[in-house]
């Protein structure tokens, strides 16, 4: 079972212009573990330092203090090591479109990583390959989508290649920066529920970062809350949201919708 674990992470940047020595502190002592078969969602308003945290764990950013380890050992930031932390840590983007070059068909930003993570050696077995992740993001008849552009896909089905891109290497630990924001709300619950089930059939770690309360509390299995970069809050999704202790999150529970609650005439 693979782990993925944030110990005492934190992550400050100069302030250009301000007095000497000025520090912004994005993330302030963060600790989680995310275990393989389950998901935590991460939850905060903009700033409160959730994509900082994505991009220290894509290693785009380097940690001023504390460590990222898989399975107990450190991220090695060069060579093969980092090539296989890579492998198995992937990242689903927020902008479905941004993340695809409009130059390239699917079937092309789908074999790239096959061949670089060295899943796949021939013509043959990259053509299957691709086919089969378009079929497991439900993309058919996946040779027709192979052969389209991303402007010709929509919104959804964009965002679905790129859950499939982000397969290809067969990682263990998926990372998904608020993955239905920009798609239609109609749309939204169905790639959740494919991320929901893909997370089962493969048994992976997903963290789920998100500002929508109400899907955290349906996704996940842990919440987790930051407020000015750092954890406030976390627990079991129903505990958080049911019967929160910090203000902040009580303020996003209030503001999240509810269902259930009758509008008084």
């Amino acid at each position: 079972m693979s782990t993925l674990e944030f110990r005492n992470v934190t992550k400050e940047y100069r302030i250009r212009g301000g007095w000497r020595g000025s520090r912004l502190t994005a993330v302030d002592d963060v600790s989680f573990t995310l275990e393989a078969g389950k998901t935590i969602a991460l939850v905060g308003q903009s700033g409160s330092g959730k994509s900082t945290i994505a991009k220290l764990l894509m290693q785009l950013e380097r940690p001023t203090r504390g460590q990222i380890l898989l399975d107990g050992e450190p991220v090695h930031r060069h060579g093969s090591g980092l090539r296989d932390y890579r492998s198995a840590v992937q990242m689903v983007f927020q902008d479905p479109f941004a993340s695809l070059n409009p130059f390239h068909t699917i079937g092309h930003h789908l074999a790239r990583p096959l061949r670089l993570h060295g899943k796949v050696h021939t013509a043959d077995e990259e053509r299957a390959g691709v086919r089969r992740l378009l079929e497991r993001v439900r993309l058919d008849p996946p040779d027709e989508v192979a052969e389209k552009r991303p402007h010709e896909l929509s919104g959804g089905q964009r965002q679905r290649v790129a859950i499939a891109r982000a397969l290809a290497p067969q990682p263990r630990i998926l990372v998904a920066d608020e993955p239905v924001s920009m798609l239609d709300v109609s749309i939204r619950l169905g790639v959740l529920n494919l991320l929901a089930g893909l997370q089962r059939e493969e048994d992976l770690g997903v963290l789920y970062i998100t500002h929508d309360l109400a899907t955290a509390r349906h996704f996940s299995d842990e919440i987790l809350v930051m407020y000015k970069g750092q954890i406030v809050e976390r627990g079991p999704s129903d505990d958080v949201i049911l019967n929160p202790q910090h203000e902040y999150t009580k303020l996003l529970a209030e503001a999240a919708p509810n269902p259930e609650k009758r509008i008084s005439a």
